[in-house]
């Protein structure tokens, strides 16, 4: 490629121009961004302290790995923040598949809530 005088260019570097430009134009700019993001969310039955105690002998090696249960459940928390902070959550039901439709949903209410 060097000797067609190519070089490569990734897409994000070119937002983050884009951006960098329009915040010169927008000092305000930032503060009409939202951002989206997922995360799973897993539930455990918390051990009592004294349940999570252990007997131990002088001589025994201490556990380098703690035992970890299997979660009693796992959900996903979709969430909207923007400069100041978290504007819309929303759990996802457990069974529910997340797809286009699902997030389509999420942002009707996401609207809803802002208006």
């Amino acid at each position: 490629m060097e000797a067609l005088m190519m070089k490569r260019v990734a897409a994000k570097f070119v937002i983050c121009h884009d951006l960098q430009e329009e915040l010169k134009d927008d000092p305000q700019f930032l503060t009409k961004v939202l951002i989206g993001d997922e995360n799973w969310c897993y539930g455990y039955d918390p051990e009592s302290e004294q349940q999570s105690c252990q007997w131990k002998s002088p001589n025994s090696r201490s556990s380098k790995i703690p035992w970890q249960v299997r979660s009693s459940f796992k959900t996903m928390l979709i969430s909207f923040f923007d400069v100041d902070g978290i504007v819309y959550r929303e759990f996802v039901s457990p069974g529910h598949t997340v797809n286009q439709m699902l997030y389509l949903n999420v942002l009707k209410r996401l609207c809803e809530s802002l208006q």
